[in-house]
């Protein structure tokens, strides 16, 4: 039980009208959970507006009511709450339901286009094992402690989060790592929450369905760092071009990493194979089970932030060499007999897949064939598509066009846009199989010995979302069954 003029703390108000010395029970901004004496916020989305749902929240019993515009009907006994933004008012509204948990652990956010899952999921793992309780918040699962739970997506909606970070603190968490996402900064999901540090990944193309282009993209994703406090710090990936630009003007203490510029913290690759990386990191060899130039980035990061939070050299160095790769990140298969390696990878944005695919023929012998089978998503970001199909086409030796999750969208129509990025001298390599499972099929049987098959897009996902429904489906486990049957 909370007393609603607490929960409106750093909530801008603009008017009210009520009495806000009332006693709530519970918060929502889906009216469809609203009940007696509960508070419903009324977010604006892209599909739904929370406004047009007052009058049910109302009839639920809803005792308070936040919105962007007081209803010109009111109803005697329930108070109104009219605000600026309703997003920015449930992040200040849950952190104070909540009693505000992020303030009672450290929690670290990792934002950027590619690396935040990994990064987030070693950074739980390695400290899990140095001995501190932690928690996780990623695209793949939710750990409070060493209890899992199911993730809905990248960045969660205010009130999960929070509610998580209260699950945390109730069985004594002392770190927390979270995904940021540029959907969750763009939505305030992360307002109010206070963060020990940040971490900047790198930034290419992905998310511009959503963002009106790049320059926002990067903007909002700046944004996270501009409002970290000045007793966190920032930790950012100055080999990419936009990493200084993410510090211009965050009160944050700076720190930077790198593999070719000058940085805070250094790494250089000394031998990358299908076994793992040496590196040598500020003068000292690391070995780690994770594999190619994109998984130095994200070590380096790991290494760099353990650091920051006071972990011992040595103690990081010996944890990070026993960290396995996180589910659906370059998992690979080995089939007994042909000696097929079958590698699953989440790579569903053009830089990524460029990245994962530059790592295999750097370790390749080219005697082998690289068989990669690819699609995009529908409904998101489709100018990207094209771009795909000619990276795909470019480092292959062959390429199986296939559908990801289609959700509304043609499978078929979403394949043609894939397709329309290969040049002309490429596409003999290329062929189209609609079903993903076919298409997996198809790679395998076309597979001999020695040679690689790369399944991108969907990684640790065990569902296809066809036609608003999910069924279940995983890359890894179908691979898996058709290599043993070529083994048979």
């Amino acid at each position: 039980m909370s007393v609603l003029k607490d929960i409106l703390y750093k909530v801008n108000m603009k008017a009210v009208t009520g009495d806000t010395g009332v006693t709530i029970n519970n918060i929502h901004f889906d009216s469809r959970k609203v009940q007696l004496n509960d508070v419903f916020i009324a977010i604006r989305g892209s599909i739904s507006d929370g406004h047009d749902y007052i009058k049910n929240a109302e009839n639920q019993g809803a005792l308070a009511i936040v919105c962007e515009k007081i209803p010109d009907e009111v109803i005697n006994g329930v108070t109104y709450i009219e605000v600026e933004d309703t997003k920015r008012a449930l992040a200040y509204i849950s952190a104070n339901y909540y009693d505000n948990p992020s303030e009672k652990l450290k929690l670290v956010g990792v934002t950027g286009t590619n690396g935040k899952t990994t990064i987030a999921t070693l950074l739980y793992d390695l400290f899990t094992k140095a001995g501190f309780k932690c928690g996780l918040l990623s695209t793949v699962k939710v750990m409070v402690g060493n209890d899992e739970h199911t993730a809905i997506r990248t960045t969660p909606d205010s009130i999960t989060i929070n509610s998580y970070l209260k699950d945390m603190n109730d069985v004594g968490v002392e770190f927390c790592f979270m995904e940021v996402s540029s959907h969750g900064i763009d939505q305030h999901r992360t307002t109010a929450l206070k963060f020990e540090g940040g971490i900047f990944t790198n930034l290419s193309h992905d998310h511009l369905d959503y963002h009106k282009d790049f320059a926002e993209y990067r903007d909002v994703k700046k944004r996270f760092f501009d409002e970290l406090p000045a007793s966190a710090f920032a930790l950012t990936n100055v080999d990419d071009k936009n990493g200084e630009i993410m510090l211009q003007n965050t009160k944050a203490k700076k720190h930077t990493y790198a593999l070719k510029s000058f940085a805070d913290y250094k790494a250089q690759i000394l031998e990358n194979n299908f076994t793992g990386l040496l590196l040598k990191v500020d003068d000292q060899e690391l070995w780690t089970k994770l594999i190619g130039n994109f998984n130095a980035y994200n070590v380096l990061a790991i290494y760099a932030m353990a650091d920051l939070l006071g972990l011992k050299t040595l103690e990081i160095l010996r944890i990070i060499s026993e960290l396995n790769s996180v589910s659906g990140r370059f998992q690979y298969v080995i089939s007994e007999k042909e000696k097929i390696t079958a590698i699953v990878d989440y790579a569903h944005t053009p830089d990524a897949l460029k990245n994962v695919l530059e790592t295999i023929n750097s370790i390749r012998t080219r005697n082998e064939e690289l068989i990669t089978v690819v699609g995009c998503g529908g409904d998101r970001d489709t100018t990207k598509r094209p771009k795909m199909g000619h990276i795909a086409s470019a480092l292959s030796t062959k390429v199986v066009f296939t559908s990801d999750n289609p959700r509304t969208e043609d499978p078929d129509k979403i394949i043609e846009e894939v397709e329309g990025g290969v040049e002309p001298q490429n596409f003999k390599k290329t062929m189209s199989v609609t079903n993903r499972k076919q298409a997996i099929k198809t790679a395998c049987q076309m597979a001999g010995q020695n040679d690689i098959i790369l399944i991108a897009g969907k990684g640790h996902e065990t569902y296809q979302e066809v036609n608003g429904e999910r069924v279940d489906f995983d890359d890894l486990k179908i691979v898996n069954e058709f290599l043993k049957q070529l083994d048979k």
